[in-house]
């Protein structure tokens, strides 16, 4: 049964600032301030917002042309057909999977920032059980999920702007040091710019969210186009006003400045006092419960539709008695949420969210071009303007701010990379398996099996310093080494033949 269209543009803006008003911003701008960009991280997230409304003309075209559930899935199968359809619900389920667990991990931040008010002893145990408290939370939010809670979006959306500002008008009586925030006309200078704009890049995307509710919203050849173009608008001034204020308040070289404190919190216990400080931390920790649940609710979905197409194993599908959710879809990449999450390496994670979400841009991207050759006829309410130059912008631009970090090698984003190749290429493998060939013998069983082994083994072993905390991390290395080794072992066991 179709989705009853009952959202108006408002309600469609609402939904996009909904989706990407979030934890990200208390977490993402320290990094590229403190250890990259400086003050340009302003004009970085200016330019994050312009790359993001080029791509957001490709949505809007596919939404308004294809306003259908499944987004940058469904897009990419109408385009393209099953495997890059596939490789698009890998990516947006990666992305989803290093999202969440970059919120959990936030959210132990968070909470040790409102604590920091009143209870400084408890802000050193919280953040000395980081793991901990990550795990808690998800099996938390596990629960809630196969329960099937809701978020109330509108009133979460409605705080924060609120709380937003508040703090920018109080930043009128407040003395903030002037800031440069054009990067050096240098390739150092410029190549950290990009550097920075790869790890901001986070804080847009959620504004897919407005994508996925395209069933619901009225008129959406009209609707969709203007709202995704609104929200984008909206959401840059938002975040670069913020960030303008918080680098202001927060300069560089300035006492307690060295990237340990969230650089939002301190501008906002500086302009605010003791009360914008309770605030945003509380901010901060609902923002975090919030997208650690949307997160959930996405990779359940993500996994129960490629299920559903055949790609994954059925089990995925599967929805529970009691409360109609995926509930084993949920658990099972709530694991990898938590195995991710217990690093509590916010750069690590917000490198490895931007790498699967900028490659699904590509592909967004890219289905607009095909489809235009494709099928020219079809019913295209809004049109991307300048085409083909926007959406090949878009790929290049995405391509390019993943490159950055690592031409750079800044050890989070190369760790990052390496943790994301070896989950796509496991879900390449599963792809492999299902779908090329039904019928496999031992032999061809064996080798893949092998080849995940030894996948797996290698980058468990190299990334186990950097993702696990110690002295745990030494487990994972051995675990990595006998991965190696069975990987090893299983490809180059004697070949032999079911019958």
């Amino acid at each position: 049964m179709a989705s009853e269209r009952k959202l108006g543009l408002f309600s469609a803006v609402i939904m996009g600032l909904g989706g990407a008003i979030g934890f990200e911003i208390f977490a993402l701008l320290n990094y590229a301030y403190f250890d990259l960009a400086g003050p340009s991280m302003i004009s970085a997230l200016a330019f994050c917002g312009i790359i993001n409304l080029i791509t957001m003309l490709s949505y809007s075209e596919l939404s308004a042309a294809i306003p259908e559930v499944g987004g940058e899935y469904t897009y990419t199968k109408v385009a393209f057909g099953g495997f890059i359809s596939f490789m698009a619900g890998a990516l947006r389920w990666l992305s989803s999977v290093f999202g969440g667990a970059l919120a959990a991990v936030v959210f132990v931040d968070q909470l040790g920032m409102l604590f920091s008010v009143f209870a400084p002893s408890v802000q050193d145990l919280i953040l000395a059980n980081v793991s901990l408290l990550v795990v808690g939370l998800v099996v938390v939010l596990i629960i809630l999920a196969i329960r099937g809670v809701e978020e109330a979006t509108t009133i979460i959306v409605g705080g924060f702007l609120a709380i937003f500002i508040a703090f920018l008008a109080m930043s009128v009586k407040y003395t903030l040091t002037p800031q440069n925030i054009v990067p050096e006309a240098s390739a150092n200078s410029i190549m950290y710019f990009f550097a920075a704009a790869a790890y901001l890049f986070p804080m847009f995307v959620g504004m897919r969210a407005l994508v996925a509710g395209a069933p619901q919203i009225k008129n959406p050849g009209k609707n969709i186009p203007r709202a995704l173009m609104i929200t984008t608008v909206l959401l840059t001034v938002v975040y670069f006003a913020v960030a303008y204020v918080a680098v202001g308040a927060v300069p560089l070289g300035g006492e307690e400045t060295g990237g340990e404190l969230p650089i939002l919190n301190l501008a906002a216990e500086r302009i605010m006092g003791p009360v914008g400080a309770i605030l945003f931390a509380l901010a901060g920790i609902f923002a975090c419960v919030s997208s650690v649940g949307t997160a959930m609710s996405v990779q359940s979905s993500v996994l129960g539709g490629m299920s559903r197409d055949g790609y994954l194993p059925h089990a995925l599908q599967k929805i529970h008695k009691r409360f109609g959710t995926r509930y084993i879809a949920v658990i099972a990449s709530s694991l990898f949420v938590i195995f991710f999450g217990v690093s509590g390496a916010v750069a690590f994670l917000g490198y490895a969210a931007s790498f699967g979400s900028l490659l699904v841009f590509a592909l967004v991207n890219l289905s607009l071009i095909q489809l235009r050759r494709k099928i020219p006829r079809l019913d295209r309410p809004f049109k991307a303007p300048l085409y083909p130059f926007t959406p090949i912008a878009g790929i290049v631009m995405s391509v390019l701010l993943l490159a950055f970090p690592v031409i750079l090698r800044d050890v989070n984003a190369e760790s990052a990379l390496l943790s994301s190749l070896g989950l796509v290429a496991i879900v390449l493998v599963t792809y492999h398996l299902r779908m090329v060939k039904r019928e496999i013998d031992f032999n061809r069983l064996r080798v893949a099996v092998g080849g995940i082994c030894l996948g797996a083994g290698v980058t468990l072993t190299i990334l186990a310093p950097v993702i696990v905390p110690s002295p745990l991390f030494i487990i994972m290395i051995i675990v990595g080494l006998v991965s190696v080794l069975a990987g090893i072992l299983n490809i180059l066991v004697p070949s032999r033949k079911i019958d």
